[in-house]
């Protein structure tokens, strides 16, 4: 089993700055995927950003040039660096971990509670 605590989240005004954090527990973290996946009241949960065992790293479009996801697998961290935000960027955050067959015998998925990120004046 893996939890995964969320911290960072908070108000912000538009054109600042957050960083997200999300802890890991167990052994198993250095060998998936992390992801954050944010959703705004009244929608869908949707993928922000990815970042694979490799250290590779995909983004959503919205986001791009703006949030940057790293990770640090002596921590069992990983991370959402977010600037320049928008009100659109207002949602809860949440931490997802994704490890697959080939690389932990089978599928594994967890996801953290959230946290509130509100971009307003």
């Amino acid at each position: 089993q893996v939890q995964l605590v969320e911290s960072g989240g908070g108000l912000v005004q538009p054109g600042g700055s957050l960083r997200l954090s999300c802890a890991a527990s167990g052994t198993m973290f250095s060998r998936s995927r992390m992801s954050w996946y944010r959703q705004a009241p009244g929608n869908e949960r949707e993928p922000v950003a990815h970042i694979f065992s490799t250290g590779g790293t995909n983004y959503v479009d919205d986001v791009k040039g703006r949030f940057t996801i790293s990770r640090d697998n002596a921590k069992n961290t990983v991370y959402l660096q977010m600037s320049s935000l928008k009100p659109d960027d207002t949602a809860v955050y949440y931490c997802y971990c994704y490890c697959s067959p080939a690389m932990c015998g089978r599928t594994l998925d967890y996801w953290g509670q959230g946290t509130q990120v509100t971009v307003s004046t």
